[in-house]
């Protein structure tokens, strides 16, 4: 929420890792912008910079957010024309609202990504506050159309075809603590359906196997922590 491509592209320092490793890490943004839609730019949770990676059925928004189309189709395309990768080991990240996209992306997609690694991210966008604004705006008012773009849902009709898919979370993120992310219902959802997930809750305090000395993940922290595994 709030970011553009250039916030992880500048504040993450993953530049380095990637050339070590020969990985090429595509930043897309978070939204359309210039759209001059009345409206998109009055608020921080919804329009400008809040795409929620959705495609849009509502006017004004269904023309050009359309987010999830873009990340999953042509973007993927724009890619393997013009970089040297290889479509078969292709993953996806997010954080935050862009880890919501990247779960959804991946769960809408069997087969699509080798992995899927979320930090902080917006778990059960249905019962959140967030995830209620941008979906009613985007979608309308019938909730049953949102479940398509919620990851706790989606997990639930997942094919159960392989998948890696991680976690990480801040145990102090007040976003967490005023119930915008939802990670438990999340859990639980792979849990019924017996898909493995790997949860790492961050600690404040001593650095354990699975927890980590940490209130809010940062940029930095999530480059670190994803050349370290």
């Amino acid at each position: 929420l709030t970011c553009t491509e250039q916030n992880f592209i500048s504040k993450s320092g993953y530049h380095q890792s990637a050339s070590e490793h020969g990985l090429v890490v595509i930043a897309p943004d978070t939204s359309p912008r210039g759209c001059n839609i009345k409206g998109e730019d009055e608020s921080w949770d919804f329009g400008t910079g809040a795409g929620f990676y959705v495609d849009a059925t509502e006017d004004p928004w269904k023309t050009n957010y359309r987010m999830y189309s873009y990340v999953t189709e042509e973007l993927p395309q724009l890619i393997n024309a013009n970089f040297p990768v290889d479509p078969q080991r292709m993953s996806i990240f997010g954080h935050s609202m862009g880890g919501h996209g990247a779960l959804i992306c991946a769960l809408k997609n069997p087969g699509k990504y080798k992995s899927v690694s979320a930090f902080a991210p917006i778990c059960n966008p249905v019962l959140c506050p967030w995830g209620k604004k941008a979906f009613s705006g985007y979608l309308g008012t019938d909730q049953s159309k949102w479940k398509a773009y919620d990851a706790t849902h989606l997990v639930k009709s997942y094919p159960g075809s392989q998948l890696d898919i991680l976690i990480d979370q801040g145990k102090d993120d007040q976003f967490l603590l005023d119930g915008q992310l939802l990670p438990d219902n999340f859990i639980a959802a792979c849990t019924e359906k017996k898909i493995p997930v790997v949860f790492r809750l961050q600690e404040h305090g001593q650095v354990k196997i699975e927890l980590h000395s940490l209130k809010q993940i940062s940029f930095r922290f999530v480059v670190i922590e994803s050349t370290t595994e």
